[in-house]
This record gives C-alpha cells, sequence and structure tokens, in this order.
C-alpha cells in the first residue's frame, strides 16, 4: 500500500513504529537527525516524540534536543512472555482437573481495578458457565479477584477500588471496600477465595493464587460451577486440586515456598 494512500490511523501507527525502531538502534538521538533519517518533516517527527514521552515510552535528556527509549517497552515485553510461560504451564494443571471434575477452569491476572481471564477450559456439561478470554470481571465480586488483592496492602486496595462503585449483581454482592477487606483477612489466612453467587446467581467458584519467583500473586486458578452442582462435602476435594495446580505452576515458575 502506497503511504499516500493508507489511513490517517495506519500511517500513525508506521510512525510510531519507525521511531521506536529508530531509537532502538542508537542510545539518543535529535529530532533534525531522525526526521531525516524517517523522512518524516519536523514537527511530525517532534510531535510523535512529545506524545510517546508522555506516555513513558522515550525521555528527553533534560532540555537537550536528545531523546531516548526509557524501560517501558522492555517492561511490556517482559510482561507478555511471562504470561505465554504461566498459560503454557497452567493449561496442563487445569486440563488435569478438567479431567477430573468436567468443571470450568479460569486463568486470571489484575489489570488495573478489574481482572481479565488469560486463559480458560470450558466445562463439558451443558449447563455452564458463559465466559471468554479477555473478559473482564470486577475484583469485589470473583474468586480470583479476592485472590490477587488478599496479600496486598490497604493502601494499594484502596487505591484500586477507589473509583470502582460496588454494583450488587446479587444479594450476596459485597457493598463496599470496608467489607472486602475483611473478607480479604480470611482468604489471607486460608490462601483460598470463593465466590458465592456473588457475581451471578446460581454459579460458584472457588480460586488459589499462583506466585512467580518474587513471591507476587500474580495470577489467580479458579474452577467454576452451577450451585445445582456443588457438593459442599466437595470443597476441600476442589481446593486442595487448586492449590496443588497452582504450587506446581509457581515452583515452575521459580517460587518453592507456596502456602501449606
Amino acid at each position: 500500500m502506497d503511504k499516500s494512500t493508507q489511513p490517517e490511523s495506519v500511517s500513525s501507527v508506521l510512525k510510531v513504529f519507525s521511531i521506536l525502531s529508530a531509537l532502538s538502534e542508537q542510545k539518543e538521538i535529535g529530532v533534525s537527525e531522525l526526521s531525516q533519517r524517517l523522512m518524516m518533516s519536523k514537527a511530525t517527527t517532534f510531535r510523535f516524540l512529545q506524545t510517546m514521552k508522555s506516555l513513558g515510552y522515550v525521555v528527553q535528556e533534560g532540555e537537550a534536543d536528545k531523546y531516548s527509549l526509557t524501560m517501558k517497552l522492555f517492561e511490556l515485553g517482559s510482561k507478555s512472555l511471562e504470561y505465554v510461560d504461566l498459560i503454557e504451564l497452567a493449561d496442563k494443571e487445569m486440563r488435569y482437573i478438567s479431567e477430573q471434575t468436567n468443571e470450568a477452569l479460569h486463568l486470571g491476572s489484575l489489570d488495573e481495578n478489574s481482572i481479565i481471564y488469560i486463559h480458560k477450559i470450558d466445562s463439558g456439561y451443558n449447563l455452564r458457565m458463559q465466559s471468554r478470554i479477555g473478559r473482564r470481571n470486577p475484583l469485589y465480586s470473583t474468586a480470583i479477584g479476592k485472590v490477587l488483592l488478599a496479600e496486598r496492602s490497604e493502601e494499594f486496595i484502596r487505591n484500586t477500588l477507589k473509583d470502582v462503585t460496588f454494583i450488587k449483581n446479587t444479594a450476596n454482592t459485597l457493598e463496599n471496600v470496608d467489607q472486602l477487606l475483611a473478607q480479604l483477612a480470611q482468604v489471607r489466612e486460608q490462601h483460598f477465595a470463593e465466590d458465592i453467587e456473588e457475581q451471578e446467581l446460581g454459579l460458584r467458584c472457588i480460586a488459589a493464587p499462583v506466585y512467580d519467583r518474587f513471591g507476587r500473586a500474580i495470577a489467580g486458578l479458579s474452577i467454576s460451577l452451577p450451585t445445582i452442582r456443588y457438593d459442599q462435602q466437595h470443597q476441600d476435594y476442589y481446593v486442595d486440586m487448586l492449590k496443588n495446580a497452582c504450587r506446581n505452576i509457581s515452583e515452575k515458575l521459580g517460587f518453592h515456598n507456596y502456602p501449606a
């Protein structure tokens, strides 16, 4: 496609990546040199650099006309690789639990003030939870959300949820951050969390945390099932399977002190 026929949005994306590529090849570079190398006007190059600077991807060396990359791209790439490894490791464990229970399994991570599902295995039953990879759900009403928050500080939790409205999806949904904090104390003690019809009527979820090599809870692994198939006598069975799976994943990520 000729540059003159490209939509403006596509052209802008190409310019951004051209700038990133050029900056990756040289520690620091001035606007004039960069615009000449990329055959863009100096004004356009400057405008893109300022936007990228405001987003944290490039830094300007004082008041000098020199720009260089920050570590933000490295951070994004590292997270992406971490998730690829995590999903691959979790898939084996999730498939084992799925074979034993025939219920739905979800792997979720924290993204701003919600959870996002990054992997799942559907239930083999006709009556099952409807979900998709990439879907977001609240932290306060999901088992995964609770295990991800449980080991965070109260300050972090309050700050993360400061702009979140606690929507009463069911009569069991928590109403505010204080109620959540009280429940998280129990989650920390037992090292698993429950969603007892808090997100959706007729649905129960149990989740356990996955830790990275630094001992940070980076994901939650949950089993979800309709209340009509839930048996309290099987609770320990589900919890033990989830904890064992999360322990195996965590150890392969370099964490060897999984809570008993």
